[in-house]
């Protein structure tokens, strides 16, 4: 994600101020720094591009970091899935992979030099007595009745805080800041909380935890980072950020807040992503329509049309919302230059061609007609096929240029058939009877006749069952969020639909989990985790019908 390929972003104007200033002598070091309590999406997916997407534009580098302060909700199941997502994207820290929690020693010993210098104190308010001191935008808070302890009293009992001597929420660390201070995260706020609960890097070693705000910066600080790039709604929390900084007058890097991703039919955040996991709205954290990146990689979303789609965003400074058909469009535009194409019927219909004999023959046929150097494969064909039930209509409309009785239409890279013949079992149509032109072998007509209808087909004999997802977005509405009642609410009954009886030509099993491909006039797919022995699952990806530009051309209107 860079700024010199499109034009120079706001994030990019300041690093190169920085570079003409000689600030951080001319190092850059970001760090993309998670809090493991939950999958990423692709929102995150834009921070990650641009922090590393900068250090590498730079010659600069990228750390890893887990800001893993809330041992009640991380975990090592986020940590590695963290990990694979990162690395999927195409990223690299190297080796530098850290973990906040490696840097609580230090924390606590800095604590301790606030409470010596006079700028934190124990406080034995609850939580809600805390809020209601706290005051509002528009009047000041209360001093606690605790903050003039002295220095030696708070060091007691900031150490016995530590020893475990108290219970969970009886006491914390606040910082001595100003309670009447017009910015609310400046009122004196929470440093350590009690909690005696294991950590998954540190163990049963610690029973009081940092805030995040406390460990943020000062973590950058340890790293030596030069530009702490994070989303806007940091943007009032960096008057602390830089409080903690210069009180403890230690390494000071820059923050700088751009706007965070947000898209259209989709929720951004790991709070209510969780809540879908947890109700069972969504089969995991991995589900195709979840927009994080395990969801988008088990979809079939290439990693390279979702960097592209971060670059074409770009940064801002103000929030605002990207249409979903964006990306679907971008992931449609990489698509059709690397997917293969094979052929799958998802709805079957039993179709015997008479004129083409009785045994079977091979097709050759395209790899991908957008890249001559893949090639071709062979396609088996036999007198017995399938095509889809919606490629036939007995009594058909104006204007349908597909099979019906008398119709004459081209089987892709096959043969012209003309349907001779309805089967009906208690008045449904199971099966057709086509005679072929055994001279139109490949598709072609041998006197040149003109042929409007393309359908595709696989061969009965070969064919391979397979389970096919059908995924649409996940809501109704553009935006879920300020809907009227909850945001489940508005979850699209039919975002999945699974066809139990599909079937695809056999090249389609020997294609890897999560490898795309397109099934020709039906859309991008790939290959489920859930294939196993018993049989070949296969997600929809996208449908090849592109609604961006109509979105265009109506927005220039």
């Amino acid at each position: 994600m860079s700024g010199r390929g499109s034009g120079r972003d706001f994030v990019h104007e300041i690093i190169d101020d920085h570079n003409r200033n000689g600030r951080f002598d001319g190092r850059i070091r970001t760090r993309f720094p998670p809090e493991p309590n939950g999958y990423l999406h692709i929102g995150h997916a834009k921070s990650i591009a641009l922090n590393f997407g900068i250090a590498e534009e730079y010659g600069g580098k990228c750390n890893l970091r887990f800001d893993d302060t809330n041992p009640t909700k991380e975990g090592d199941e986020y940590v590695n899935s963290i990990i694979e997502d990162i690395r999927w994207l195409g990223f690299d820290w190297e080796d530098r992979l850290y973990f906040a929690s490696n840097y609580f020693d230090q924390l606590y010993d800095w604590a301790v030099e606030l409470i010596r210098m006079g700028k934190a104190y124990v406080d034995d308010l609850s939580a809600e007595e805390m809020s209601e001191h706290r005051g509002t935008l528009t009047t000041p808070g209360k001093d606690s009745p605790f903050r003039d302890r002295s220095m030696e009293e708070n060091l007691d009992l900031f150490d016995r805080m530590r020893k475990g001597e108290f219970k969970d929420g009886e006491r914390v660390l606040r910082a001595k800041i100003d309670m009447a201070h017009p910015n609310m995260n400046m009122r004196d706020p929470v440093m350590y909380r009690i909690l005696h609960v294991p950590h998954h890097n540190t163990g049963d070693k610690w029973c009081i935890y940092p805030s995040y705000d406390w460990t943020h910066g000062q973590s950058d600080s340890i790293e030596g980072i030069t530009q702490s790039i994070c989303t806007l709604e940091f943007e009032n929390h960096r008057p602390l950020y830089d409080w903690f900084l210069d009180q403890l007058d230690i390494y000071h890097p820059q923050q700088i807040e751009f706007a965070r991703l947000n898209i259209s039919y989709t929720v951004m955040s790991k709070r209510r992503l969780l809540q879908l996991v947890e109700e069972k709205h969504v089969n995991g954290w991995d589900d195709p329509r979840m927009p994080t990146l395990s969801g988008m990689r088990r979809r079939g979303y290439p990693p390279s049309a979702i960097r592209e789609f971060l670059s074409r965003v770009g940064v801002a400074k103000v929030n605002s919302t990207i249409a979903v058909e964006l990306l679907e469009h971008i992931v449609r535009e990489d698509l059709n230059r690397t997917a293969p194409r094979y052929m799958g019927v998802l709805d079957p219909l039993r179709v015997e061609i008479e004129g083409v004999g009785d045994r079977d023959d091979f097709m050759d046929v395209s790899v991908n007609p957008e890249d001559p150097s893949a090639g071709t494969r062979k396609v088996p064909f036999s007198k017995d096929i399938f095509i889809e039930r919606s490629d036939f209509m007995e009594d058909p409309v104006k204007k349908f240029h597909r099979l019906s009785p008398g119709k004459e239409v081209r089987l892709r890279n096959a043969y012209l058939v003309t349907c001779t013949d309805v089967v009906k079992d208690d008045g449904e149509v199971v099966a057709l009877i086509c005679k072929a032109d055994p001279d139109s072998r490949g598709g072609n007509a041998p006197d040149g006749r003109r042929v409007k209808g393309t359908i595709h087909w696989v061969s009965a004999p070969h064919a391979v069952n397979a389970e096919v997802r059908l995924y649409d977005k996940l809501f109704t509405v553009e935006d879920p969020l300020s809907e009227k009642g909850d945001f489940p609410d508005y979850i699209d009954e039919d975002s999945l639909k699974t066809l139990n009886d599909c079937k695809v030509e056999p090249a389609v099993s020997d294609l890897g989990i999560g490898e795309s491909f397109q099934f020709e006039r039906l859309g991008y797919f790939c290959k489920d985790p859930d294939t196993s022995d018993d049989g070949i699952v296969l997600n929809r990806t996208i449908t090849l019908r592109d609604t961006w530009a109509k979105i265009q051309k109506q927005a220039q209107k």
